[in-house]
């Protein structure tokens, strides 16, 4: 299993009524594998998650390992807020056939490193499947600290790394800890391109679910050591990875979707749908602005 480069965090779209939508889920998953998507994520933050029912995550995680069949990874969003409920949700995703487990740092209840790795070592041990450990404090309020990530990768199941911090000192400790069996992965479009020329594997990306050819440009030059191309590609997709960043993830990204035949707008409560405005007016004028370097791959 190759988890590196381009790597979508995938939206749940929903129909009108609020069920799931699997037919444009297939062709949101389609659109990724042929814009050169190099693994996905089902069921993250990105995916909606929390909001889920237990019933539909496993739809949702099943469908989506049949439609790739084997082609990419698939990597399923299994944190939870307690361990042993981490520890199960990663053993139904095993069940179910994903390939590797993105495992966020528990939120809200504010472990300390020490929690945090005897969590992450439960589920590593006991989950079954490989872990990428998932670090975003703005969501969790807790920060997983690279020496306490340093004790982690000696465990064979834990394979990695994706953190959304975007400093220029976290990007520089992450990027020491890459090795052979261990990647650094970005989580923030708007510094992927940084992180990857540092030494980062790829990027598990949002922005991916509205361009992913254009983002597989950006992390194929950027993991290459391409400067002049990976800064030529990120300048191209700035204007659109800001215009996302204009409400809380999923919103903005979920009001692309239409445009492209990917599904409908709307996110489930708490989160709603992007209103008509300068946002939205911002957001078309960034896809149609990013049509030329998607065309020229």
């Amino acid at each position: 299993m190759n988890i590196r480069g381009s790597i979508c965090a995938l939206v749940t779209p929903f129909a009108a009524d609020g069920a799931l939508d699997l037919a444009a889920f297939g062709r949101l998953l389609d659109y990724q594998l042929e814009g050169g998507t190099e693994g996905v994520v089902v069921a993250g933050s990105t995916g909606e998650a929390h909001m889920l029912e237990h019933e539909e995550y496993d739809r949702l995680l099943a469908f989506a390992v049949e439609r790739v069949a084997g082609r990419i990874p698939v990597i399923a969003g299994t944190g939870e807020a307690g361990t042993a409920k981490t520890v199960a949700l990663t053993r139904r995703a095993k069940a179910l056939g994903a390939d590797a487990a993105l495992v966020v740092a528990p939120y809200y209840v504010r472990p300390t490193q020490e929690g945090l790795r005897r969590h992450f070592l439960e589920v590593a041990e006991h989950g079954g499947l490989p872990v990428l450990l998932y670090n975003v404090p703005t969501r969790t309020a807790c920060d997983l600290l690279p020496a306490t990530v340093a004790l982690l990768r000696e465990h064979p199941a834990i394979v990695g790394i994706k953190d959304a911090l975007s400093s220029d000192e976290r990007i520089r400790a992450n990027a020491e800890l890459a090795r052979p069996d261990f990647v650094y992965l970005s989580g923030d479009d708007g510094t992927a391109a940084k992180a990857m020329l540092a030494g980062g594997a790829g990027t598990i990306s949002v922005v991916a679910n509205l361009v992913p050819r254009a983002f597989r440009m950006l992390c194929d030059a950027a993991t290459a050591g391409d400067r002049l191309e990976a800064q030529r590609c990120n300048a191209a997709l700035a204007p659109l990875v800001e215009a996302l960043n204009c409400a809380p993830n999923p919103i903005a990204v979920k009001a692309g979707l239409p445009s492209l035949g990917l599904g409908l707008a709307a996110p489930r409560l708490p989160l709603v749908e992007l209103e008509d405005g300068p946002d939205r007016t911002r957001l078309s004028e960034a896809l149609a602005g990013l049509a030329s370097l998607a065309n020229a791959a």
